[in-house]
């Protein structure tokens, strides 16, 4: 949420860790990272857009970690989701640097439908 209320939306890269919490990264002085320090509620809708199309909304509060380490490897890992492997570490680097938050989000409702054409 923003300060005055409204919802802020914006894409995102992540991935789920090994318990099935969404996790993602965002810089601590950006719109993103600013309003998750200031209020930890966040939802976030993922869509299949191949036929017959699905889709899963996650409502939930955010866990905020600044371990380098963990962001750096977390980083790593969404990078090589959307880059390739092969890109994996470059990204790391590039997004496992001080100032950067590793974002978990806690679902506390989850929604989804699935084969929505059929």
């Amino acid at each position: 949420m923003r300060a005055d209320g409204r919802p802020h939306v914006a894409p995102i890269w992540y991935d789920m860790d090994e318990a099935g919490v969404l996790v993602f990264n965002t810089g601590a002085g950006t719109v993103k990272g600013r309003n998750l320090l200031r209020d930890p509620r966040a939802s976030i809708c993922i869509d299949d857009e191949r036929p017959p199309f699905s889709f899963v909304m996650i409502e939930g509060e955010v866990e905020v970690l600044r371990e380098l380490d963990a962001v750096r490897s977390w980083a790593a890992r969404i990078g090589g989701r959307y880059m390739g492997e092969e890109r994996a570490e470059e990204y790391g680097a590039r997004n496992g640097v001080p100032g950067e938050l590793l974002i978990r989000l806690l679902p506390v409702a989850v929604h989804a439908a699935f084969d929505l054409a059929d």
